[in-house]
């Protein structure tokens, strides 16, 4: 049995750090993905601590002694029979599977599952926890299992969280160091204040690992066959600045580092920090000297000890890559620093783009903040030019989570066969524009035939239970009572004080089951922790994962979803679907792929989107793009729809709102149902904000081809009044269009105003307050 936790308000520590590495030695966390497994060693003394974060999670333990028996004893526990759920994943292949096979296959393990310790079930709540002691050394398996979802379900495999608290932690941090992600063919551990050279073949792949966690490591290359010749090009800082674009590159298209000669030398692959250097050398002798550290070890010197071998001739100071090291530029152009963003077992991958000898340090400053006041070890490998590493960005859906990689979504074997020009979107990789297309030509094919984009990244959470309506009702801004089934509505949810966490629409599946679809992970967070606080019988599941969308819009949506979507005779047909409304069908026939076809968009046009299980994207994604061919169907880039929705007056995060703006400053005070008299979270706040306002979202017609961009400040005269959220050219309407929030004293329109540019006032551009959205703004093409 395990044992139960207790949930206790926590002492709240001098110094909240949930971004760092955590104070406590020897502490560490994983996370088990939904229809996953992780394996890891433990020792006797350690403490296991496991967390359903979401509800109702079937968790399975799997405890292995030293001489490969399955004992659920060694965790304390008692046998609860066969581990179903890791043999089904066995059996179904696929990453998960995979993954764990690797695992076992890696300790030398061959366990059939036999004998599991079975924890949480079908009415486990939120934040549930179980805990166990460790009696011996061995390995533990910790599984999430649970099948696909379908499209009109809401049972989701989640994640569980495992917490170990090591009795031994220096023992378990040599155990527990993240396992190389292929064949090796070199590693070093470079000790703190060290640094190692090594050589690299063309294509090779390089790996520089933060052990610890918050320690910098400087990199710098040379070609070898520049060195042949007597001649030192290394990587230089400025140089790539400049052909990136950026003050460092980052994983995608514009991801090299390049040398004085403008040739690249190596291309970054992967980056689980996203924070680094390219402005200050390599630590110093002299730094240390003027600061009244004489003799202090430094990068510059061990590397100048690394490299001479080689004959590379000494340097006072070298400029590197400085990767994990937080620098940033303040408001007054000072180069500052702080603690790295980086993690215990965070990394970058770099691929070598020619034969190269490459140096790298594990920075020794322990003087300041650079590297957590607390120098540790880097962990170089090198791994063969034949492995397949993903492009990919470490994302958190919180402070402190454990990251994911950016993913790719299940449309995205076909978009990327039409594009290079991908970025990095909310964890997934999303086409910005399209080769032979661009983003004006997708903007006026959304305007006047049909287009389909890809929005996978949408956050989705099932919400279930008895009381899931009331946790709705409670948790958005309009009446959601009044939903019926089969409908779907666009809403606000606020913090008490009036300020928006997200916006999104919520789908009504059935009496008891709702569908919530914003932008944000913390939403489905916060909706748990309300469920938690007010003893509600509801359950909030996220189903991001198990559920893609893309977007068919333009005139010609419906007769080209009319071709393709058979629906049975209990659901509306595409013709009968209403705006917000959806409707559950196939593609092509009764025995087709499950959908979801809702009548949603963001582009103010007639349009819908498509929901499907990422296992069936390509095959969905075929099926519509196959049938838009006699309509002219576009793909359409973020760029397009950037624009489309501008000139339709839709609000995206961090643009026109955040948790400091108010529905009503947002320009979606419509979205705020007061009058039916029961509360919601911020109810209250809102009430007077409405009736005391400060700000306002407007429209601007600027004079001249000059956009306006996002942050540029609005003046009258002298005084600041207000700043652009978003702007553009619009190619429909031939004016030069922005939103901005206002002053409410200057938000009436007919007002002159003037953007800023430079420092805001040696150069303006006059404009004028009028209403939006500026295109149809009856949206009567939606409504058509």
């Amino acid at each position: 049995m395990a044992l139960a936790e207790t949930q206790t308000s926590p002492v709240r520590p001098r110094l909240l750090l949930p971004g760092l590495a955590r104070s406590k030695p020897g502490q560490e966390q994983y996370r088990v993905a939904g229809g996953g497994s992780v394996t890891v060693p433990v020792f006797a003394g350690d403490q296991i601590h496991i967390m359903d974060p979401e509800g109702r999670q079937a968790c399975e333990i799997v405890a292995v002694t030293a001489d490969g028996h399955e004992v659920p004893g060694l965790l304390g526990a008692e046998d609860d029979g066969p581990g179903y759920g890791l043999r089904q994943m066995i059996k179904a292949g696929g990453d998960n599977g995979a993954d764990l096979q690797a695992a076992l296959e890696k300790r030398g393990l061959d366990i059939a599952f036999e004998h599991a310790i079975h924890c949480f079930g079908p009415d486990t709540p939120a934040f549930e926890r179980v805990a166990f002691a460790v009696e011996g050394d061995g390995v533990l398996i910790v599984a999430a299992p649970g099948e696909d979802m379908a499209v009109d379900a809401h049972d989701p495999a989640t994640a569980l969280e495992l917490m170990i608290e090591r009795a031994d932690p220096k023992r378990a941090a040599e155990a527990t160091l993240p396992d190389p992600l292929a064949d090796v063919r070199h590693e070093h551990r470079i000790l703190a204040g060290t640094a190692h050279a090594f050589e690299v073949r063309e294509g090779e792949f390089i790996q520089i690992m933060d052990i610890e966690g918050r320690e910098c490591s400087d990199f710098q290359a040379f070609a070898t066959r520049q060195l042949d010749k007597g001649i030192e090009r290394d990587i230089d800082p400025t140089a790539t600045r400049t052909l990136m674009g950026a003050i460092y590159p980052g994983p995608g298209l514009f991801s090299k580092f390049y040398d004085t000669d403008l040739e690249p030398k190596v291309e970054l692959i992967q980056d689980m920090v996203g924070r680094h250097d390219t402005f200050g050398f390599a630590c110093t002798a002299k730094y240390y000297d003027d600061v009244g550290y004489p003799g202090h070890v430094n990068c510059s010197e061990n590397f100048n000890n690394a490299l001479a071998p080689y004959g590379i001739a000494p340097r006072g100071g070298w400029q590197a890559i400085n990767f994990f090291y937080n620098t940033n530029i303040d408001d007054n152009h000072q180069l500052y620093l702080d603690d790295p963003w980086s993690r215990p077992g965070d990394h970058v991958i770099v691929r070598a783009l020619e034969d190269m000898v490459c140096v790298a340090s594990a920075c020794p400053d322990d003087i300041s903040a650079a590297n957590g006041w607390n120098p540790t070890d880097i962990m170089v490998r090198v791994y063969a030019p034949e492995n397949v590493f993903k492009k990919a960005i470490a994302f958190r859906m919180t402070p402190d989570a454990e990251p994911e990689m950016t993913k790719e979504t299940a449309f995205h074997a076909r978009t990327s066969e039409l594009t290079r020009n991908i970025t990095e979107y909310n964890g997934y990789w999303l086409p910005t524009h399209y080769n032979n297309h661009g983003k004006v030509d997708e903007y006026w094919a959304c305007r006047e035939g049909v287009v389909v984009l890809d929005l996978s990244p949408l956050r989705k959470f099932e919400v279930t239970g008895p009381d899931a309506e009331e946790l709705m009702q409670r948790t958005l801004t309009r009446n959601v009572r009044k939903l019926a089934e089969g409908e779907v509505v666009y809403s606000a949810m606020c913090y008490e004080h009036g300020g928006m966490i997200d916006d999104g629409t919520l789908f009504r599946m059935s009496d008891t089951n709702f569908r919530w679809v914003g932008g944000s992970d913390y939403g489905g967070t916060w909706l748990r922790e309300k469920a938690a606080e007010w003893g509600l019988r509801a359950w909030v599941k996220s189903s991001t994962d198990q559920l893609h969308n893309f977007a068919v819009q333009g005139p010609k949506s419906r007769d080209l979803l009319r071709d393709v979507i058979w629906t049975p005779p209990t659901q509306p047909s595409i013709d009968e679907v209403a705006w917000f409304r959806f409707t559950i069908g196939r593609i092509g026939g009764h025995n087709g792929v499950p959908v979801v076809v809702s009548r949603t968009g963001y582009t103010g046009e007639l349009g819908y989107e498509v929901w499907c299980h990422p296992k069936h994207g390509a095959e969905v994604w075929d099926a519509v793009w196959q049938a838009g061919e006699p309509h002219g169907l576009t793909p359409l880039g973020l760029d397009a729809l950037d624009m489309l929705r501008i000139e339709a007056g839709l609000i995206f995060a961090g643009y026109e709102f955040d948790d400091q703006t108010d529905p009503f400053e947002a320009g979606i005070g419509f979205t705020v149902a007061l009058k039916h008299g029961e509360d919601f979270i911020g109810r209250d706040a809102l009430v007077r904000r409405k009736e005391n306002p400060q700000k306002k979202l407007v429209g601007l017609e600027l004079e001249g081809g000059e956009a306006a961009g996002h942050g540029d400040c609005v003046h009258i005269g002298r005084p600041q009044i207000g700043v652009v959220t978003s702007g553009m050219k619009s190619p429909v309407l031939k004016k030069n269009i922005a939103l901005a929030r206002l002053d409410v004293a200057h938000a009436e329109p007919g007002t002159e105003v003037e953007v800023g540019k430079l420092d805001g006032h040696q150069k303006r551009i006059p404009a004028t307050v009028v209403p939006f959205p500026f295109y149809d703004p009856k949206k009567e093409r939606p409504r058509s």
